[in-house]
């Protein structure tokens, strides 16, 4: 999952948000959703990626798993513009490369003994997913992955069940791409949402049972760990699952985390991770989001439902139809969180 510089109302809240573990949590109404994933009567809705489209921000596009059977790509408006088979793919993430194209990677969790890493293009014109191949993610059952530009290299962070990080250099070539192994990070336990924040190399790993880890980022720093947000059941409520990025400035910013336990997102501050406000998605027509996984955050205008920022979450209960990904808008959310502060 990855999210980009904030503008507007963000610039202004970056400075005025420090919450006290305890603070109230807010609820914000979702202003869009997509279509269920095709697997019914099942946990299967689990991660979206967000493109935003720079030229025309209408025709940004969301990328979804369904880890049952494959890769949604969605419109703003919701709407499932393509499936593509691939099995049990779990989380996945973006980098818009530019010139190069937009690259897409899925974790691949087909073989629970051996994760793999499935690359694709993302045709923004067509809104398709274009293969071009896969690569080992390590000796394990894949969850987690992230992406990041790191000495303009491409690495890919890929998180396993047992708490393993596998970090890959990925290079790209016109005949496809492949995977380089550069080294091994550890959490104690059960893992899987990650985020890296390339302007300070810095890796963010969700432990479901504990809290969120950071790392080194950078391919050849040290490969110690520290536990700096702790499941409390006050701020954070275990499980620990999808992990977003909302940077501002040099340092500064968001970093948003599900707290899976008790259906809300806690929200930290950065660079310190000061505790910064909490929140649901809840209230108004569409429904609310319960028991969600993965998230996605991007900024800058979408449209005018969207109009600083973007903000994804998969919904594990979307009764009477099967799981889906909820929208909605970030600047809603700053805008909530900052009314609570004490």
């Amino acid at each position: 999952m990855r999210a980009f510089i904030t503008t507007g109302m963000g610039l202004v809240l970056a400075c005025a948000l420090s919450w006290p573990a305890g603070a109230q949590t807010v609820s914000v109404p979702a202003r869009g959703q997509t279509t269920p994933v095709g697997t019914v009567a099942d946990d299967a809705a689990d991660d979206p990626a967000i493109w935003r489209d720079r030229r025309n921000p209408e025709k940004s596009l969301i990328v979804g798993t369904d880890k049952k059977a494959g890769l949604y790509v969605y419109r703003l408006s919701g709407e499932s513009v393509h499936f593509t088979p691939a099995g049990r793919v779990n989380n996945v993430d973006l980098l818009d490369l530019g010139s190069r194209g937009v690259l897409v990677v899925a974790s691949d969790r087909n073989d629970p003994a051996q994760a793999r890493l499935k690359l694709y293009r993302l045709d923004t014109r067509r809104g398709a997913l274009i293969p071009l191949g896969e690569t080992g993610g390590g000796a394990g059952e894949a969850y987690g992955v992230c992406l990041a530009v790191l000495a303009r290299e491409i690495h890919a962070f890929s998180v396993l069940k047992d708490g393993q990080i596998v970090q890959v250099r990925l290079d790209l070539t016109k005949a496809g791409a492949s995977g380089t192994l550069v080294r091994t990070l550890q959490v104690p336990s059960q893992a899987e949402g990650c985020v890296v924040d390339p302007r300070t190399g810095t890796l963010y790993v969700g432990e479901e049972a504990a809290g969120v880890w950071t790392f080194d980022a950078r391919p050849r720093g040290p490969t110690e760990g520290r536990l700096v947000v702790r499941v409390d059941n006050v701020q954070l409520t275990a499980d620990v699952e999808g992990l977003a990025l909302m940077p501002r400035g040099r340092t500064g910013g968001w970093l948003v985390v599900s707290s899976q336990g008790d259906n809300a997102y806690a929200l930290y501050r950065l660079p310190d991770l000061a505790p910064a406000g909490r929140f649901r998605i809840s209230g108004g027509p569409i429904g609310d989001t319960e028991e969600t996984d993965g998230i996605a955050l991007a900024s800058g205008r979408f449209s005018r439902i969207y109009p600083d920022g973007l903000f994804v979450a998969q919904d594990g209960n979307n009764a009477p139809d099967a799981q889906n990904f909820k929208l909605a808008s970030w600047a809603e959310i700053l805008k909530a969180v900052r009314a609570a502060a004490p």
